[in-house]
C-alpha cells in the first residue's frame, strides 16, 4: 500500500526514524507507544476529537543489501462523533502494515502510459527510504488515519426522517414558489 499523505499543520505529529545501519540482517521489532502530546498533536492532524490509545508493533528487516520491508500493525482507539446522534463516541482501529522501501533514488520514475492489465492484487512498488531512513511515527499516524472511519455511527444509533411535513414546511420548500407557478398557468 502507498503512503498517503496525512493532513497536517506545522510539522508530523510522530517522528521515530530508524536507520537502514540499525537494522540487522536478521531483523528487529520496535513496539512503539504514543504519549499523551503526541496523541494530542495525532487527534489534531487527524480530524479526531482525541486518539487516548495509540501503538505500534513493527517488524523491519532488510530486503536486499540497501532495502528494508517493514511489518506490523498499528492499533488504537479514537474518539469521534457519530455521525447521527452527534453524541461523542470511540471507536477502535487496528491496520496491519507491509512496506517495502528501497535506498534513495532508486525508485523508477513514474511512468504516464496506463497500465490497463494491472491488478488490483499487485504488490504497491517500494517507498524510497529518505536519507537512509524509515519514519516508524510517520507510518504508524498514515496508517491510523487510513483506518479511521469518516462516518463514525454509534451501534443504537438510528436516523429517524420527520413526520409528514405540514403545509407550513410545504410552503418553505424552495421550489414551492415554483409549484405555484405551475399550478397557476
Amino acid at each position: 500500500m502507498s503512503l498517503k499523505k496525512v493532513p497536517r499543520s506545522g510539522e508530523q505529529p510522530w517522528s521515530v526514524p530508524v536507520r537502514i545501519s540499525e537494522i540487522p540482517q536478521e531483523g528487529r521489532s520496535y513496539r512503539l507507544e504514543a504519549d499523551e502530546r503526541i496523541r494530542a498533536a495525532v487527534a489534531s492532524a487527524a480530524g479526531v476529537t482525541a486518539v487516548p490509545q495509540l501503538h505500534a508493533d513493527f517488524t523491519l528487516t532488510r530486503r536486499g543489501r540497501d532495502g528494508l520491508r517493514v511489518f506490523g500493525q498499528v492499533t488504537a482507539l479514537v474518539e469521534q462523533t457519530c455521525v447521527v446522534s452527534l453524541e461523542p463516541m470511540e471507536s477502535g482501529v487496528s491496520e496491519s502494515v507491509e512496506l517495502a522501501f528501497t535506498a534513495d533514488g532508486e525508485r523508477a520514475p513514474p511512468s504516464l502510459a496506463v497500465d490497463v492489465s494491472a491488478s488490483l492484487d499487485a504488490a504497491d512498488p517500494p517507498e524510497p527510504l529518505e536519507n537512509g531512513s524509515v519514519d516508524l511515527g510517520r507510518i504508524a499516524v498514515e496508517f491510523l488515519v487510513l483506518g479511521i472511519d469518516p462516518y463514525p455511527r454509534k451501534a443504537d444509533a438510528h436516523f429517524e426522517a420527520p413526520a409528514n411535513a405540514s403545509e407550513e414546511d410545504a410552503a418553505a420548500h424552495p421550489f414551492a414558489a415554483l409549484q405555484r407557478l405551475k399550478k397557476g398557468s
